[in-house]
């Protein structure tokens, strides 16, 4: 188990140790940061789903109105004109196979991947690459399309990919320490509102079992969602 700092260790002694409200979880956090940069804050939710089953896997994308407080590196998978839009766009790269080469190379320093359909034939080949780091074209998550510049304008202003874990746990970023409470909180509940538009058919109970906020080095709070009272 890993060991926490003093600072941390004071902070979890002051947290409260029951689930409280969005606006209380969200000002602790603020008022106790984990570190002296501008940390994420991040919300997590263990969902009431059976993981096993291939037909109870959640996962989609969701544009926060305020965005992450974070541009993302765009790549794109693209020929021709398909290429050309997506740099017409703000993509920080776009290309087809010298870019499929690079990728295979080893480099990942990029955080969204999006393809046309007739390039996916080769990045499929980019599996052990790109799997692993959640970076992946996929039709669901709307970044594999022929339409590329729109994807790249949603990657770019805020759009983010939430995705299950093997355990049943999702973890999304919403926002930076700095932003005001109530963005934060917008945020928030856009990201519970998509989250529960992706309940499974067979998932049973409560959706959202448990959720927690914290900050990138921060003491997680336990959460009671409106829609759990």
């Amino acid at each position: 188990m890993a060991k926490h700092g003093k600072k941390y260790r004071d902070t979890l002694k002051l947290a409260p140790q029951a689930p409280v409200g969005l606006e209380e979880a969200i000002a602790f956090v603020q008022a106790h940061p984990g570190a002296k940069f501008d940390e994420t804050i991040e919300i997590a939710m263990r969902l009431g789903v059976d993981s096993k089953k291939s037909d109870q896997t959640v996962r989609g994308t969701v544009s926060l109105p305020h965005g992450t407080g974070k541009t993302a590196r765009v790549i794109v998978f693209a020929a021709g004109a398909q290429a050309d839009a997506a740099r017409a766009a703000g993509a920080d790269e776009a290309g087809y196979d010298d870019l499929i080469e690079k990728v295979k190379g080893g480099w990942i320093e990029f955080d969204v991947a999006i393809a046309t359909t007739d390039a996916m034939k080769e990045v499929r080949k980019l599996g052990r690459v790109l799997g692993p780091r959640g970076l992946m074209p996929n039709p669901k998550t709307g970044t594999v399309t022929d339409d590329v510049g729109p994807a790249v304008t949603a990657a770019k202003g805020g759009r983010v990919e939430f995705r299950m874990d093997r355990t049943g746990n999702v973890s999304v970023r919403c926002g930076k320490r700095s932003f005001e409470a109530r963005k934060l909180l917008e945020n928030i509940l856009v990201i519970v509102e998509a989250l529960n538009a992706e309940r499974p058919a067979g998932a049973k109970g409560a959706f959202i079992r448990t959720c927690t906020i914290s900050s990138t080095m921060g003491v997680g709070i336990p959460v009671l969602l409106p829609s759990n009272e």
